[in-house]
């Protein structure tokens, strides 16, 4: 790209001053979780008093989300495609909105205008030496909200990685503001006894050469931990932390047979420590992607021995999957569950897991239970329901009757509660036809 510098140099402004073309009434579209552009967003913030009614959209945040507080609401309204601790207080009291939404359909909803975007604000690296510039750890849906909005607000980090795959000329960006901050980080959890358990019962359903999807949080961290003595692993996942880095340099993890992306680690965005930042800066084997690329049921359901490793809040005894709700208040979202529960089924030698603890933390409500709490919505359907796993063990729906999932769900709940579930059990099927 030519004369690129001097095009970039034309749209250096302060913050004030892009964010000043935000007007009332707008949707405007974050960048996602670790991506998102915190110098922009508190000016956005700041500048709350000749503003009103700012439509704000986004996924997952990391930090508190001030323009949720209650004196912002005449000022700000939050619609959240992933409730997260920053927003979900605010859902629940009607100051902000959810809107249902496959993580790998949030592309469609800017690319064809059913949500509209006026304003994106994004965070990217710095330019190449052809005036190209990285999304870094935050391409999802970002790259399709810069696309589709009329104006594109870039906040350019120094300390923004480079990562290879989805990248953005200077010709699609409005206005450009320079930082050198460090990116938000997510330190690992602590991992418990019983997540440890889980993770232990994880690895025995992942064989060698298998390509992992898997989240963030205890579980999916437990489940790395048991899986050292694996060869071969791969990665296609919508993100990854810090516990693969781990496995990479142990040399569990070779991406040498992920068919389709040989040898690279295949994601859309990323959440982790500086360890994780480094690792995939400038890496070559590291290949960020849309999320309408790698949840998309059609490309992953291609990936050899895809194993998939999600979370729920219940699971009743039918198999149905309650991930993203607490009754009928919003918790968190879909996200990509569903999409590669599916892309899982799809593939060769794939499998689909969900883990959960039996119970919450203080032992005194089952999350595995007769039926779903009053209000609740199914995340993933007991059709496409394959592994359920908690500490006590494995339970595999696949092709059992509704007896059967019955059955091995009350296995591995918790000891306190299987008198209960076997009571709810005795009452709805007829006793005479068990196969117990």
């Amino acid at each position: 790209m030519k004369n690129w510098r001097n095009e970039y140099s034309q749209k250096i402004t302060s913050k004030e001053k892009a964010i000043s073309n935000i007007n009332s009434g707008n949707r405007v579209v974050f960048g996602h979780a670790a991506g998102e552009p915190i110098i922009l967003v508190d000016e956005l913030v700041s500048q709350k008093d000749r503003l009103q009614y700012v439509e704000i959209v986004h996924m997952v945040p990391l930090r508190e989300c001030q323009y949720c507080l209650p004196e912002m609401k005449k000022h700000f309204h939050h619609n959240s495609l992933f409730a997260g601790a920053g927003t979900r207080h605010a859902i629940k009291e009607g100051r902000a909105e959810f809107t249902p939404v496959y993580f790998s359909e949030i592309p469609r909803l800017f690319r064809d205008n059913i949500l509209p975007v006026d304003v994106a604000l994004i965070q990217l690296a710095p330019p190449d030496e052809n005036g190209y510039m990285s999304f870094g750890v935050s391409v999802d849906y970002t790259v399709q909200a810069a696309l589709s909005a009329k104006i594109v607000i870039a906040e350019i980090n120094k300390q923004m990685p480079r990562t290879k795959g989805e990248h953005i000329p200077i010709s699609e960006i409005d206005y450009i503001v320079e930082t050198d901050r460090p990116l938000i980080e997510l330190t690992p959890p602590k991992i418990t006894d019983i997540e440890e358990k889980i993770g232990s019962h994880i690895a025995s359903l992942v064989p060698d050469q298998a390509n992992l999807q898997l989240g963030i949080g205890g579980i999916p961290d437990a489940a790395l931990k048991f899986l050292q003595e694996k060869q071969d692993l791969g990665i296609h996942t919508e993100m990854f932390s810090d516990g693969v880095v781990d496995l990479y340099e142990k040399g569990v993890i070779t991406n040498k047979y992920n068919n389709v992306n040989p040898d690279k680690f295949t994601a859309t965005f990323l959440m982790g420590t500086k360890k994780l930042y480094k690792f995939v800066d400038d890496n070559p084997n590291v290949e960020m992607h849309t999320v309408d690329y790698t949840n998309n049921v059609m490309i992953a359901g291609k990936v050899n021995k895809l194993i998939s490793i999600n979370s729920a809040l219940q699971v009743d005894l039918f198999g149905q999957i309650c991930a993203d709700t607490l009754g009928n208040q919003q918790y968190s979202g879909v996200g990509g569950q569903v999409d590669f529960v599916r892309a899982s089924s799809l593939s060769p030698g794939g499998k689909s897991i969900i883990a959960l603890p039996s119970t919450n933390k203080k032992v005194t409500i089952s999350r595995i239970v007769p039926v779903l709490n009053e209000g609740a919505c199914v995340t993933t359907s007991r059709n496409d329901v394959h592994y359920v796993v908690t500490e006590y063990g494995i339970a595999d729906l696949r092709g059992k009757t509704t007896r059967e999932r019955a059955n091995l769900l009350i296995n591995i709940a918790h000891p306190n509660f299987r008198d209960e579930l076997n009571e709810y059990y005795n009452r709805i099927f007829t006793p005479s036809h068990s196969r117990r």
